[in-house]
């Protein structure tokens, strides 16, 4: 509700797309450019009093998540950023730094979910070549691990939905890495089913 009152307020002609409001869910049908919020991803996190929940905020625009907002409530930090203004995290302090993805030499750093690690998930992890190593964690932070350099790839093999990847997806384009879906397409917003196609993010 804070959310929608202050985006209403800042923005009073740009509707908003919110997973708590089902309503809401037909607005893409008639409209371009909205807001796509998640208040809590990340809920069995959440509820286990882990710190790995987020609070997620994207703006789309022709089907494309250009600008996005993932704050973690617990470690006070938000991310920002998207493909055409890159990318960086807000820190407790209010200092400003930048987020950008760098690879480590020799190995392939793979992120997976910490509640859906599924057979699927670990079949691609397995015919990965050379070194591994596995990282796991929850909600949106997959993709802010590869935007900070500290995983390079999130198979993601099981369902999501649009407002649980949108956010990050817009801050991990912006900090130099992409999204697609197994068809080599890029992950969109505003489709009918508001379910996502299985994709695999990436450092680049």
């Amino acid at each position: 509700q804070i959310l929608k009152d202050y985006l209403q307020r800042l923005f009073p002609d740009i509707p908003i797309v919110s997973e708590e409001d089902e309503s809401s869910l037909d607005i893409p049908k008639n409209h371009k450019t909205y807001w796509l919020i998640d208040p809590l991803d990340g809920t069995k996190e959440f509820i286990n009093k882990s710190d790995e929940f987020t609070c997620n905020l994207a703006l789309i625009e022709n089907s494309n998540a250009t600008l996005g907002f993932v704050s973690i409530p617990v470690k006070e930090l938000v991310y920002f950023g998207g493909k055409e203004f890159g990318s960086k995290v807000i820190h407790k302090d209010k200092k400003i730094s930048e987020v950008k993805y760098k690879s480590k030499k020799g190995i392939c750093r793979v992120v997976a979910s910490k509640s859906h690690l599924n057979e699927r998930t670990k079949k691609f992890i397995e015919n990965i070549e050379g070194k591994v190593e596995l990282i796991q964690a929850g909600s949106s932070l997959k993709f802010i691990k590869i935007a900070e350099g500290l995983a390079d790839i999130y198979p993601r093999l099981s369902p999501t939905s649009e407002w649980d990847t949108a956010a990050a997806q817009a801050i991990l384009e912006g900090s130099g890495g992409e999204v697609l879906q197994l068809n080599k397409k890029k992950v969109v917003y505003g489709k009918a089913n508001i379910l996502n196609p299985h994709f695999i993010a990436r450092g680049l």
